[in-house]
C-alpha cells in the first residue's frame, strides 16, 4: 500500500521568502519526509527560509514555472508519487490525503484540485474569477473534458505519468498544457474538492492577470491544434468568412445607396470569404484524419491488450522449448563427449598395444643377430669336436714329423 513515503512535495517557488518556511512546515507536520523546493533564483531569501525549514532545495536553470517543474520532475524527483503546489500558502496540507487517495487507490494518474469547491473570501478578485471561468468553459468546448478548474496550481500525479505528456510552456501556462496532454492522452484524471485560501499579508502575487492570461489564451488556443482540429482551423476560417461578408455587405450597400464603387474593399471581402471556406474545409478534413488516427490508435492498443496475455503464454513455453533444446543439446555434447572418451581411451589403447608389438618386434630383431653371433662363435667349437681341432691337427703333424 502506497503511503507518503513514496510521495515527493514539489514547491516551484520565485520570491516567497514570506510564506515558503509555513508551507514546508505544514507538510512535513502531517508527515512527508521530501519536500522538493525548486527556486527560480528569487532575489529574497526563499532559498535560506526553505532549507532552514528543512525542505531538499534546488536552484532551477532556467526561468518561468513550467520550466521549473519540468526540471524537477525529470532530474531530482525518483519517487512514485508527485504532490505539486505553489509556495504562496494558498493551499493547505490538510487537502493532501484527498489529493493523493484517487493515486494510492489506482482510480487515477493525475488529479487536480478543485479551488472552487471552498473559495475563501478574498482568495481570488472577481476579475481573475471572471477569467478563471472563462477559461475552464473554454476548455470543455474545445478539448470535452470536464475538468472544473484546470488553472489550479494543486495538483497530484504519478512520475509515468507525467513521462507521458509532451510539454513545452515556460510559464504559467504549465497547467493548462497539464490538462490538455491529460485529456489528449487519455490519462486518468480526478478532480478533488480543496479549499483556497487568500495569500498571507505581506507577500506579493507573481501572477499577472491580463498577460499572463493572455498567455494562457493562447496556450489553450495552440493546443486545439493537435486535440481539436476542427475547432483550431474552423474557428479562424469562421472569423475570416464573417469578416469578407461583412465588408462586402458594406461595399453592396454603399454601391446601392450612394452609387460609391469601393474595388479594394471587394477585393478584401471577397480575399476574405475565399480563405475563410478554405479554413473550414481544411478544418474538417484535419478533423476527419484525427478521428481516424484516434480510431486506429485505439483499435492497436486493444489488440495489443487481447495478445498480451497469449504472448506471455508463448513466450512462456518457448522459453520451455528453449529449456528442453538445451538439455537435448548438453545431452548430445555428453554423450558425444563420453564418445569420444572412449575413442580416445580406445586409441590410447590400441596405440599402447601397438607400441608394446613394435617393441616385441624389435626385441626379436634385435635377439636374431644376437643368436647368429653366438652360433657363429660355437660353429668352429664344434667343427673342433667332430672334425678334430685344426689347430690340434697341425700339432699332431708337426709332431709325427
Amino acid at each position: 500500500m502506497a503511503s507518503f513515503d513514496d510521495v515527493t512535495v514539489l514547491v516551484p517557488t520565485y520570491n516567497e521568502a514570506e510564506t515558503v518556511g509555513q508551507v514546508v512546515d505544514d507538510f512535513r507536520e502531517v508527515g512527508f519526509d521530501d519536500i522538493l523546493v525548486i527556486d527560480g533564483d528569487s532575489t529574497d531569501e526563499t532559498e535560506r527560509v526553505a532549507a532552514d525549514h528543512g525542505a531538499r532545495v534546488i536552484t532551477q536553470s532556467g526561468t518561468g514555472k513550467g520550466q521549473a517543474v519540468r526540471e524537477a520532475v525529470e532530474r531530482h524527483i525518483d519517487r512514485t508519487y508527485i504532490l505539486m503546489l505553489d509556495g504562496d500558502a494558498t493551499y493547505h496540507a490538510d487537502d493532501a490525503e484527498a489529493m493523493l487517495e484517487p493515486l494510492f487507490d489506482g482510480n487515477a494518474s493525475h488529479v487536480v484540485g478543485n479551488r472552487f469547491a471552498d473559495l475563501r473570501e478574498d482568495a481570488m478578485t472577481q476579475f481573475n474569477q471572471i477569467g478563471n471561468s472563462i477559461i475552464n468553459w473554454g476548455f470543455r468546448a474545445v478539448h470535452g473534458d470536464q475538468i472544473q478548474d484546470i488553472l489550479s496550481g494543486y495538483r497530484a500525479f504519478t512520475r509515468a505519468s507525467f513521462h507521458e505528456m509532451t510539454l513545452t510552456a515556460d510559464g504559467f501556462g504549465i497547467e493548462t498544457e497539464m490538462a490538455v496532454e491529460c485529456a489528449r492522452r487519455d490519462i486518468q484524471t480526478a478532480t478533488a474538492p480543496i479549499t483556497y485560501y487568500p495569500r498571507p499579508s505581506g507577500s506579493e502575487t507573481n501572477l499577472r492577470p491580463v498577460r499572463d492570461g493572455g498567455i494562457i489564451f493562447l496556450e489553450l488556443f495552440r493546443q486545439a491544434k493537435t486535440n481539436n482540429p476542427l475547432f483550431y482551423f474552423g474557428s479562424v476560417g469562421a472569423v475570416s468568412t464573417l469578416t469578407g461578408l461583412g465588408v462586402a455587405v458594406y461595399v453592396i450597400v454603399e454601391w446601392i445607396t450612394v452609387r460609391v464603387p469601393h474595388e479594394i474593399l471587394a477585393v478584401v471581402a471577397a480575399a476574405g470569404v475565399l480563405f475563410g471556406v478554405q479554413l473550414l474545409m481544411f478544418g474538417v478534413l484535419a478533423d476527419l484524419i484525427y478521428s481516424l488516427h484516434s480510431e486506429t490508435m485505439s483499435r492497436i492498443e486493444s489488440t495489443m491488450a487481447i495478445q498480451q496475455p497469449g504472448q506471455m503464454t508463448s513466450g512462456v513455453s518457448h522459453r520451455r522449448d528453449s529449456d528442453r533444446d538445451r538439455q537435448t543439446d548438453s545431452q548430445r555434447r555428453g554423450s558425444r563427449t563420453e564418445s569420444s572418451r572412449v575413442d580416445d581411451n580406445n586409441e590410447r589403447v590400441s596405440a599402447a598395444s601397438s607400441d608394446s608389438n613394435v617393441e616385441e618386434k624389435s626385441h626379436k630383431e634385435a635377439a636374431i643377430p644376437a643368436e647368429l653371433d653366438s652360433t657363429q662363435r660355437e660353429g668352429p667349437e664344434m667343427t673342433d669336436g667332430t672334425n678334430g681341432n685344426p689347430r690340434d691337427g697341425n700339432n699332431n703333424t708337426r709332431e709325427s714329423q
